[in-house]
């Protein structure tokens, strides 16, 4: 399974290469129906319209911000569908209504998918970790 688990991997690590990158090319990481649910609770319901959410935070209070993994982990549900877990700490910035910028530890769930051509993100959430300690 260890191969698998690198070829899941793939998409999840490219998603924050393109985190880093404001998400201005394609999501080829991610299904067409690609749900994103974000740490403030909002949830969009295909690629096309996730694309668009998080260019348009990354072209106001996440401009230049950067999305580093810690640690991160992968569970089979089965041999088409895999759970990864994944730990990381944002670039310091401030969110909308707050005048300090600080980095923030995160953690974020990713459903990924066998499709063909490969593990594809069909789901993520983000969220903000209470205690930033944990691991």
């Amino acid at each position: 399974m260890e191969h698998e688990t690198v070829a899941v991997m793939e998409p999840v690590e490219a998603f924050y290469a393109a985190f880093g990158e404001g998400f201005i090319g394609p999501a080829d990481f991610a299904t067409e129906d690609w749900n994103h649910l974000d740490p403030l609770g909002g949830r969009t319901g295909n690629r096309e319209e996730t694309l668009a959410v998080v260019r348009a935070a990354h072209e106001s209070f996440l401009a230049n911000v950067t999305d580093t993994i810690e640690s991160a982990d992968v569970r089979f549900a089965d041999d088409d569908v895999a759970v990864a877990t994944v730990i990381s700490r944002t670039s310091p910035h401030p969110l909308p209504g707050d005048s300090v910028a600080r980095s923030h530890r995160m953690i974020r769930t990713f459903v990924v998918v066998r499709r063909p051509g490969g593990w594809k993100i069909m789901q993520d959430q983000n969220t903000f970790m209470t205690d930033q300690s944990a691991v």
